[in-house]
């Protein structure tokens, strides 16, 4: 008899990290559309982002993340993968739109890193975290065939590098959109309510500001719940 129902059919929660890269003079955003071939919501827009890695954490930086922003982080993250989630969001940002948050560097290449890393490296570049700041979490409801427990960072594009559509072509459509035009896409209810913070911060003059809490979305009985972190 079965009193534990089978623990194999639980879907596995994965951590993962999203960059929001905003143009505040035209109050612009880097968005793209998901393939029709992509198991998790395709032919949605989405910001860059994605799974952290297991070499996520042991990437080098030139800055690391500032100790505000971390503290948030650990609301829900120990020190170490706090730093994974910050980096996984800079990886998957080179990896998916070719843009890179990071400064010039020498010709030093770390070893033992993955492949996303050692692309990221070869192009001459070291990340930087120290202008990332944490303003969203959401948890993947029960039942989707994949779910994770993602964070949102947003960066100044001014502080970004690089020639957006040079990535992996995982994202189509690629562009700067504008914050009044982006509701208008096909999103997620998590991507909606992310630009609706977006926009939030920008009112109150307080997109960096790491003394406003940060929302954090999870379902509860079949409920989406709202939390803080």
């Amino acid at each position: 008899m079965k009193t534990g129902g089978d623990r194999r059919s639980v879907t596995p929660i994965r951590d993962a990290a999203t960059l929001v890269i905003l143009r505040r003079e035209t109050g612009e955003v880097v968005m793209g559309e998901r393939s029709q071939h992509h198991v998790f919501y395709p032919e949605h827009y989405v910001f860059p982002g994605g799974r952290v890695d297991r070499q996520d954490g042991h990437a080098p930086a030139a800055r690391e993340l500032r100790p505000d922003v971390e503290q948030r982080l650990r609301s829900s993250a120990t020190r170490r993968r706090a730093r994974a989630l910050a980096l996984a969001a800079v990886r998957e940002t080179f990896e998916e739109a070719g843009l890179i948050v990071g400064e010039p560097a020498g010709s030093t290449m770390p070893a033992s890193l993955s492949s996303g890393w050692r692309q990221f490296y070869a192009s001459g570049h070291v990340p930087t975290l120290d202008r990332l700041s944490y303003i969203y979490r959401a948890v993947t409801p029960p039942g989707r065939s994949r779910r994770f427990n993602a964070r949102f960072f947003v960066i100044d594009a001014e502080h970004v590098r690089g020639e957006l559509n040079a990535g992996s072509g995982e994202l189509l459509k690629l562009h700067w959109v504008p914050l009044a035009d982006a509701q208008r896409l096909r999103l997620r209810p998590i991507t909606a309510f992310v630009l609706k913070e977006i926009e939030a911060r920008l009112a109150e003059d307080r997109l960096h500001d790491m003394s406003r809490q940060v929302p954090v979305v999870k379902t509860l009985y079949g409920k989406r719940v709202m939390e803080w972190d």
